[in-house]
């Protein structure tokens, strides 16, 4: 009765686990399509609502839902509370949240040199800078979905067969 007890404990603690590693590829298109959104959503306050910065970030935190929101209060709240740069306020709120988020080192570095761009330029040339981070983007959603496609069912049924192979060979 004991063994049965300790085989259902493993199968479901393994099984549990494939699917939280799978979570995270469902997870990162999600997000990525949950970014350009608010990099759209971005351009927009810049070009036609002549929103600042800080104004336009607060709104976006408001807008979408976690992990993002945080990063982009954390932004805003960078602009309007520390003397800093908004290259140093992107870069550390980007720091500060990136590992809540399912996002690789690819999407990292795009939003890393997209927040060097920020604020140093007219509205004009801003957008283009914004269009070519949501152009990178994109390919990388594309990626992300392949990659969701691929191995989301095979890490779900790996934790589940994982605990049967262990159970056999304690057993």
């Amino acid at each position: 009765m004991v063994k049965l007890i300790g085989a259902i404990f493993i199968i479901v603690a393994t099984t549990l686990t494939g699917f939280e590693a799978s979570r995270h590829f469902s997870d990162r298109p999600k997000q990525l399509r949950a970014l350009r959104s608010a990099l759209q959503s971005l351009e927009a306050e810049i070009m036609y609502g002549h929103t600042p910065l800080h104004e336009a970030s607060r709104r976006l935190a408001e807008q979408l839902s976690k992990p993002l929101s945080t990063f982009f209060g954390t932004f805003s709240q960078k602009l309007m509370d520390t003397e800093t740069t908004v290259k140093e306020a992107w870069q550390t709120s980007l720091k500060e949240v990136w590992g809540a988020t399912a996002l690789k080192n690819a999407e990292f570095e795009i939003m890393k040199q997209f927040g060097e761009t920020l604020g140093r330029h007219d509205r004009f040339s801003q957008q283009k800078q914004i269009m070519l981070t949501l152009t990178h983007l994109e390919r990388e959603e594309a990626n992300a979905v392949q990659a969701q496609a691929k191995y989301e069912k095979m890490v779900k049924s790996l934790g589940f067969l994982s605990g049967l192979l262990l159970i056999i060979l304690l057993f």
